[in-house]
C-alpha cells in the first residue's frame, strides 16, 4: 500500500490547490496520507478529500486515508508529532521547529524517547525535520548552509542508530533536494522532509521523493512529496466506521469487516520424529557450545523436545496455543533456546520482533538462540505452486485455515534480531539444511 507524507504549506483552504492534491492523490492510488501544516489551524473543519477520509489531526498535522479502507487510530503524543497506528506500522510524522537549532535538537530527543517507548514495534518516522541530515543536503546561494548545527545532526544520528532505522531518501549521489527557495534573491535548497524506516522494513520499501507537487504544472504545495510503498495489507472499514486500534498480532486481529483471524498454530506438522533443524542442532551446535539446558520456544506438539531430552538435554517446551499443552516455563536462564519455524508463520514483522524478544528473554547472558525459518526462495516456490494470495509482506497458505508464510533469509533474521537485544554468534558452526535459512545468535554479556 502507498502511503504519502507532505508539507501542504496551509494550502488545502484553496479550491484550486485541494483539487490538485485530491487528483494526484488518485492518480497515484495512495491509501493512506499524512500531513504537515494541512490548513489554517484556526480553520475550524479539516477540508473535505473526494475519496479520502478524514482520520485525525488539526491544522499543524493531520491523517486522511482512502474511502473503503479501516480508520486508523491517531493520536498526538505532543504539538508537533502525530502517532498514526497503520496495522502492525506505528507512523510518527512530524514538523519540527522551522526557527531555532536548540529547538530541534530538543525535538529529535524527544522523539527518540517516544520511539524507545514503541517496544520495538516497527516504525516510520516522516514529514518535514526541518533541517539538513548532512551538510551537502542544505545549501544557500550554492555553499553550504549554517541552518542546521552540529547538535542536530548529531541528535539525528543518535536517534537513528538507538531505533535502528533508516533515512530512505539519503543517497550516495548529489543530495536530492525537496524544498527549494528563493530569500533575498538567493536560492536555498534542502532534503528535510525525510522517511526514517525501521532497518528490517528499508531494504524491501521503495521510496520516492516526487518533485511534480511543487514544481510542475499541477503543483499544489512547495515540499516535494514523499512516497512509500509499503508491505501492508490494509483492512477493509466498519460499515460504520468505528476507530479502532490494532492490537498486537499474537494469534488473532481486531474483528473488521472482512478481517480473517490469524492461526499461525495450524501450521505446526504432525511429526512421528524430530525435525532436520532439531537432529542438526544436536549433531552440530550442542557439544561444541557446551549446551546442557534447552528451551524449543514455540514448540508446537513436541517433537523436537523429546528428541533434545533424548540427546541426554535437560529441555522444556513452551507453545502459547494452548491446545498444544506446552504451558510458558518458571525458569528462565537456558542455555539454548531453538525458535524452529516460528518467524516466517507470523504475518507482521512487530510480531517477529516480539517472538525474538520472549525468547530472549528466555536464555542466560553469553546464552544463544537458534532460529530457523523457511527461505525465501523455498516460499516463493510454493506461493506459485499453491496460488497463494499475497498479504503484507508474504502470503496466505490457506486464507481459509488463517495460515500465513513468509520466506525469511538471515540477514533479515539477525536484522529483527537487534531490536530483541542479539547478534550474530561468532565461530559457531553452521546447519546445512535445504529450504531453509537459520542463524545462531547470542545474547551478549552485560
Amino acid at each position: 500500500m502507498l502511503l504519502a507524507s507532505i508539507n501542504l504549506n496551509k494550502r488545502l483552504g484553496a479550491d484550486g490547490a485541494r483539487a490538485r492534491f485530491a487528483a494526484w492523490l488518485r492518480t497515484h492510488d495512495v491509501a493512506v496520507m499524512v500531513a504537515q501544516e494541512p490548513y489554517k489551524p484556526a480553520a475550524r473543519r479539516p477540508p473535505l478529500l473526494p475519496g479520502y477520509v478524514f482520520a485525525g489531526g488539526d491544522g499543524h498535522l493531520a491523517t486522511w486515508v482512502r474511502e473503503g479502507i479501516a480508520t486508523p487510530a491517531v493520536s498526538a503524543p505532543t504539538g508537533w508529532a502525530q502517532r498514526v497506528e497503520v496495522g502492525w506500522l506505528t507512523v510518527l510524522q512530524v514538523h519540527l521547529d522551522a526557527y531555532t537549532s536548540a529547538a530541534r535538537t530538543t525535538q529529535l530527543g524527544e522523539l527518540a524517547t517516544l520511539t524507545a517507548a514503541e517496544g520495538g514495534r516497527p516504525l516510520l518516522i516522516c514529514g518535514d525535520f526541518n533541517l539538513a541530515p548532512r551538510p551537502q543536503d542544505g545549501l544557500y546561494d550554492g555553499e553550504v548552509s549554517g541552518f542546521t548545527a552540529d547538535t542536530e545532526r548529531k541528535a539525528l544520528q543518535h536517534l537513528l542508530q538507538t531505533a535502528w532505522l533508516v533515512d530512505t531518501t539519503s543517497k550516495d549521489t548529489e543530495a536530492e533536494f525537496t524544498f527549494e527557495r528563493l530569500f533575498t534573491g538567493k536560492l536555498s535548497r534542502f532534503r528535510c522532509d525525510l522517511a526514517l524506516l525501521s532497518d528490517h522494513l528499508a531494504a524491501g520499501v521503495p521510496v520516492v521523493a516526487r518533485h511534480e507537487v511543487r514544481t510542475g504544472p499541477e503543483a499544489f504545495t512547495d515540499h516535494s512529496a514523499i512516497l512509500l510503498d509499503l508491505p501492508l495489507t490494509l483492512e477493509v472499514a466498519e460499515p460504520d466506521d468505528v476507530l479502532f486500534a490494532i492490537s498486537d498480532l499474537t494469534g488473532k486481529q481486531p474483528a473488521a469487516a472482512g478481517a480473517r483471524s490469524y492461526q499461525p498454530h495450524k501450521t505446526a506438522m504432525s511429526r512421528q520424529a524430530a525435525s532436520p533443524a532439531a537432529r542438526a542442532v544436536t549433531r552440530h551446535l550442542t557439544g561444541p557450545l557446551g549446551v546442557r539446558t534447552v528451551l524449543d520456544h514455540g514448540c508446537g506438539r513436541g517433537a523436537d523436545v523429546a528428541h533434545y531430552r533424548a540427546a541426554g538435554l535437560d529441555t522444556d517446551g513452551y507453545d502459547p496455543h494452548e491446545g498444544f499443552g506446552w504451558p510458558r516455563p518458571e525458569r528462565d536462564g537456558y542455555d539454548l533456546v531453538t525458535q524452529m519455524f516460528v518467524l516466517n508463520v507470523l504475518p507482521d514483522p512487530g510480531a517477529r520482533i516480539r517472538a525474538l524478544q520472549d525468547a530472549a528473554a528466555f536464555v542466560r547472558p553469553g546464552g544463544h538462540v537458534v532460529v530457523v525459518t523457511r527461505s525465501p526462495e523455498e516460499i516463493t516456490k510454493a506461493a506459485a505452486g499453491g496460488s497463494w494470495t499475497a498479504h503484507n509482506d508474504g502470503y496466505w497458505s490457506s486464507e481459509g485455515k488463517g495460515t500465513f508464510q513468509r520466506g525469511i533469509s538471515a540477514t533479515e533474521t539477525t536484522a529483527l534480531a537487534r531490536h530483541a537485544g542479539l547478534a550474530p554468534a561468532t565461530g559457531a558452526a553452521g546447519l546445512t539444511l535445504p529450504g531453509v535459512s537459520h542463524i545462531v545468535l547470542v545474547k551478549p554479556e552485560p
